[in-house]
């Protein structure tokens, strides 16, 4: 072997030489690249991935829409003139009707004609208000169906839809309304949370009307859809027709009958009377109107102990008692309280309205205008209620 040739490589080995050198430089190359490698590809790793998920996402709707009931796909009108919804569809309410009150708990089915996107199912929050699309939270406790159609169609309206078609339909219904009105407090539509007697939906209204706004009279009224099946009558209680019966207020409050405090359901109408009044007016120290409380009459005597007697000047044979009749014509009858106060005339009865009017003994009052005077000068007194 020459000198020459001490240092070489063999032929062969010089090319396997060569391709490990160049397996070397390209390793080194990928790594010098890899962040531009992975900036080219990484996306569309990413745009297939997306793509794959679009496509299980079609293929999980087309069988939803698939396994949809036929009357569901149908909902969808075809035509905006042949298929509008009728008035009472739109007015909805489901089988409880337009009027129907909603209250917390109530689930709500909301649509909108030609419009899926707003389609929606909610529940009535505890605070009275439901979520609605565009429209952000809505207060519907208190609202009738028919009232909240025509609150949504003037929001949407308003900036998003040009007259939009909205129905409302209660798919289930939890709210228990039941109305309070007359001689209470706080008279109003209240939910029943749950079972509740007479006198608790009473104390719901905050009890009977104070004496300085007037005063409950003797009956509280209870009216209810359909009847009261096999209720039975207790003494202090009366059944004025199929659908009302009346129940006589001081029993309910002070015997502890249980059988007159009933059970209240929804949609009954609880109604309290008011206190009747009796005027006293003319030649009496403390002229005005006297509540007839849990009493249904007064006599001539009591009502002048109550305006707490004659002045000097009273004309105690020219009284009159002035009433209205059904017909709301107005009758005096003359009545003498001197003989009523001496015990020589029998004491008369005066009932809500009526007005015991005692003339001065100095004027001269003509008879035929006597009613008219007097139902003048109470206007002035007082505010004379029904006259």
């Amino acid at each position: 072997m020459s000198a020459d040739s001490i240092g070489a490589v063999p032929r062969g080995l010089e090319s396997a030489a060569t391709v490990n050198l160049l397996l070397i430089k390209g390793e080194e190359t990928m790594k010098a690249h890899r962040p531009l490698f992975l900036l080219g590809v990484a996306p569309l790793v990413l745009l297939f991935s997306l793509a794959s998920a679009i496509s299980a996402q079609s293929a999980e709707q087309d069988d939803a829409v698939k396994s949809t009931p036929d009357v569901l796909q149908d909902s969808q009108p075809a035509s905006p003139e042949d298929d509008l919804p009728s008035t009472s569809s739109i007015s909805g309410g489901g089988v409880l009707g337009p009027d129907y009150v909603l209250g917390p708990e109530d689930v709500v089915n909301i649509e909108v004609f030609n419009v899926p996107e707003l389609k929606q199912t909610v529940r009535v929050e505890n605070d009275g208000t439901i979520w609605v699309k565009l429209l952000g939270r809505v207060k519907v406790v208190g609202l009738t169906t028919e009232a909240l159609r025509e609150e949504l169609e003037s929001g949407w309206g308003k900036n998003y839809l040009e007259n939009p078609k909205v129905v409302v339909f209660v798919r289930e219904f939890h709210g228990r309304p039941v109305s309070v009105i007359g001689a209470v407090e706080k008279p109003g539509l209240y939910q029943l949370p749950g079972p509740r007697t007479l006198i608790e939906v009473l104390s719901m209204a905050g009890g009977l009307l104070k004496r300085t706004n007037g005063a409950a009279g003797r009956t509280v009224y209870i009216t209810r859809k359909g009847d009261f099946g096999d209720l039975e009558m207790a003494p202090g209680m009366h059944q004025t027709a199929a659908h009302q019966i009346e129940i006589d207020l001081k029993r309910l409050l002070y015997s502890r009958d249980v059988a007159l405090n009933i059970q209240i359901k929804p949609f009954d109408v609880v109604s309290v009377s008011k206190a009747g009044i009796v005027y006293v007016a003319g030649e009496v120290k403390k002229p005005g109107g006297f509540l007839l409380d849990d009493r249904d009459t007064f006599t001539v005597l009591e009502a002048l102990a109550l305006a707490e007697g004659l002045t000097a000047n009273a004309a105690k044979k020219s009284a009159r008692v002035i009433r209205r009749s059904d017909n709301g014509s107005l009758s005096e009858t003359q009545v003498d309280v001197g003989k009523i106060l001496n015990g020589k005339a029998d004491d008369v009865v005066l009932a809500a309205n009526d007005v015991l009017f005692i003339p001065n003994s100095r004027v001269k009052y003509v008879g035929k205008r006597t009613a008219e005077s007097v139902v003048g000068t109470l206007s002035g007194l007082i505010v004379f209620r029904g006259l």
